[in-house]
């Protein structure tokens, strides 16, 4: 039975004040800014606005901290992972309604599981380790590679996974032995700030730091010489920003960017019993999310029946606030990126180019609502075929020729993730290597999990988050030669 998410009328503790948390103590700001309900566009909430002073208090207190939490061992880090788990998990269900308010996600369907995941996966990481390695040794000499800590690790998370994406950070960065400073999206900032409430009860103090505030404090992280390393999630043209800012100080960088993802129908695709896949893959979570299907392939053999099948289920979900458990599709999260769309729209109806559902918004209701929206068989050449959307807006494109899609999926300035559907599983995935993209699902899609190496090729992103090769990047390799 689905649950019944209370709305912010029912409690107080949407509404309460929320608190920066720096170096183990929850801090007042002097002046606050607004977040809004996407479902409503009304504002709900205040979020401290922190100050240049507070942010530095929050890496001196990471700075202070390092040391002490470096030096413990990893099964003591892993009892204080295990722990803030256990205290976020106690607060899971307030957590569920708060990012639902903030961010418009479906409460069943993505809010929850979001949550649910974030927990799992703190807990996932915490039993990870990074061994010693023997490079090299004879009868008087040996080689040992280390990994050590990095000192303060800088994390600015985005708004559209505002939990997952930010604790996908943070465990990797601790149980490696550093310490954290995280500023959230300014659009999605009171489930982070509420984590880091919960985190000051369970860490010490210093370890983890949220710092909520106004497009300021990147550039002053992403300078910030007691800063080690930034892990980034977000836009292209804003990691251009990140890595530019960072270069003055050497600082380690992760990026991950934008995605133009591409999904290809192979010819003798089994097409109408993948469809509910390829539509949740394309407009699941309002269509945004790095990896979401935003240009999808279809060969022209089927092409005329495929949309019209993707049409008819598409017209079976329901678009409205992520609080009714009827409601697939939640709105846009905010108004930027509703304009966006918008946009978008414009383009595609100015182009004379075929939207076959969606493509008219009300102006009367309140909120971001913008309607599931399919193109049928724009140009390559259309703007919503060549830039990311970002939101519940997906071409369907013939093709006549396997070598030519490829090439088409390939011609793009991004490389996150693709995906190919086909019943013939071996050819399939001679597609999946010929794609030029960090990540590629053959007749599945968004399957993830702690040791899967994610990272973009291309503009969509530098280094990799998950499986060893992403905590790692959280460490400096050390070489130590010994003569016996």
């Amino acid at each position: 039975m689905a649950t019944a998410f209370k709305t912010e009328a029912d409690t107080d503790f949407f509404t309460a004040p929320y608190h920066l948390s720096i170096a183990g103590k929850l801090v007042e700001a002097d002046t606050g800014f607004d977040v809004i309900n996407p479902a409503t566009g009304q504002v709900f909430a205040q979020a401290p606005a922190a100050t240049a002073a507070q942010m530095e208090q929050a890496i001196a207190g990471g700075k202070a901290a390092f040391k002490g939490w470096a030096a413990l061992s990893d099964e003591e880090r892993q009892s204080y992972l295990n722990a803030f788990a256990d205290a976020l998990e106690a607060n899971r269900d307030d957590l569920i309604r708060l990012l639902v308010l903030e961010q418009g996600k479906p409460a069943q369907t993505m809010a929850a599981p979001e949550v649910d995941q974030s927990i799992s996966w703190i807990r996932q990481i915490a039993t990870r380790r990074i061994p010693v390695e023997i490079v090299e040794e004879t009868a008087d000499h040996v080689v040992e590679l280390h990994h050590t800590p990095l000192g303060v690790v800088g994390a600015i998370t985005p708004w559209n996974f505002p939990v997952l994406l930010s604790l996908w950070k943070v465990a990797p960065a601790l149980i490696a032995g550093n310490t954290m400073v995280v500023k959230p999206s300014p659009f999605t900032p009171l489930t982070s700030l509420r984590y880091g409430e919960i985190a000051q009860s369970v860490l010490p103090a210093g370890v983890l730091s949220v710092v909520s505030g106004l497009d300021e404090l990147g550039p002053q992280m992403t300078a910030h010489p007691d800063i080690a390393k930034i892990s980034f999630t977000g836009s292209t043209a804003t990691g251009r920003h990140v890595l530019r800012s960072a270069a003055g100080t050497i600082k380690r960088v992760t990026a991950e960017l934008g995605g133009n993802d591409a999904a290809i129908v192979m010819p003798d695709a089994d097409y109408k019993a993948i469809i509910p896949q390829l539509f949740w893959g394309a407009f699941g979570h309002q269509g945004q999310w790095c990896v979401g299907i935003k240009r999808l392939y279809v060969h022209r053999s089927f092409h005329a029946d495929f949309v019209n099948e993707f049409v008819a289920y598409a017209r079976t979900v329901k678009v409205g606030d992520g609080l009714d458990p009827s409601v697939g599709v939640g709105p846009v999260q905010n108004k930027m990126q509703f304009d966006k769309l918008k946009g978008f729209l414009a383009d595609i109806k100015a182009n004379g180019q075929k939207i076959v559902l969606g493509g008219e918004i009300d102006d009367m209701q309140a909120g971001y609502f913008f309607p599931i929206t399919v193109v049928d068989n724009p140009p390559e050449d259309s703007m919503i075929v060549q830039e990311e959307q970002f939101g519940p807006i997906c071409p369907i494109i013939a093709y006549d020729d396997v070598d030519d899609v490829v090439e088409r999926a390939n011609a793009s300035i991004y490389g996150l993730g693709g995906s190919v559907w086909g019943r013939d599983t071996q050819a399939a995935v001679a597609v999946a290597n010929r794609l030029e993209t960090g990540m590629v699902w053959v007749n599945e899609i968004h399957t993830q999990g702690v040791d899967v190496p994610f990272g973009g090729h291309k503009q969509s992103g530098l280094g990799t988050e998950h499986g060893r090769e992403g905590r790692e990047l959280f460490t400096n390799p050390k070489t130590v030669l010994i003569r016996k």
